[in-house]
């Protein structure tokens, strides 16, 4: 996952859902970490992501009511960031993945602990209880603004990535949303053939 902390005084971001006309924007900043970037969007082994593919994933997101946010500065999109359901299976129904890309001229400009915590807060808002983010060890950045936000590390994945030329960790990092597993959720139980998309892969 890309994501920054500040390290001087961020301008102004405004968050917003996502809309069609912002697939190109996000697109470049996706690109860009494909190709370059050493997290976990970095592992990708070709470049797949399309348009339509981005598209058809904001549908889905709204039809589950998960945010799909973009990060504007003056008019520019500077990064964006979402959720998708952890596993499909219905027991998993409550637990969701995020992913967030900041534009690589702005990965100090807070565009990461902007989004973030909006992410939280309306995957809270809908009803689940678990978020979990996966990132890469060497990654103290983002491990840091995870860790601001309530994320701890619950697993290590020791060398499971390999990129110019050498082998990453990856970890998994948790937090609880809204009661957690502190209560059961209001809708408990629910049908066993309850269909759920899965996750989309980045």
């Amino acid at each position: 996952m890309s994501s920054g902390t500040e390290e001087r005084k961020a301008p102004a971001i405004q968050l917003r859902p996502s809309r069609d006309e912002d697939v190109d924007a996000m697109l470049a900043i996706y690109r860009y970490h494909i190709r370059r970037g050493v997290d976990q969007a970095a592992y990708q082994a070709s470049d797949p992501l399309m348009p339509e593919d981005i598209k058809r994933r904001r549908k889905n997101m709204r039809n589950h009511r998960l945010p799909h946010l973009v990060a504007e500065i003056s008019g520019m999109i500077v990064g964006y960031g979402y959720v998708v359901p952890f596993r499909k299976r219905p027991a998993y129904r409550y637990a969701l993945k995020h992913s967030i890309y900041v534009h690589h001229e702005y990965m100090r400009a807070g565009v990461g602990r902007a989004l973030l915590p909006a992410l939280i807060d309306a995957s809270a808002a809908a009803g689940y209880r678990q978020m979990i983010g996966y990132i890469d060890a060497a990654n103290v950045a983002s491990i840091r603004l995870h860790e601001s936000c309530g994320f701890r590390e619950v697993g290590r994945l020791p060398s499971i990535g390999y990129k110019f030329g050498h082998w990453t960790d990856s970890l998994m990092m948790q937090r609880s949303l809204g009661p957690g597993d502190t209560s059961l959720p209001d809708n408990w139980p629910e049908p066993p053939n309850e269909k759920l998309a899965g996750p989309v892969s980045d």
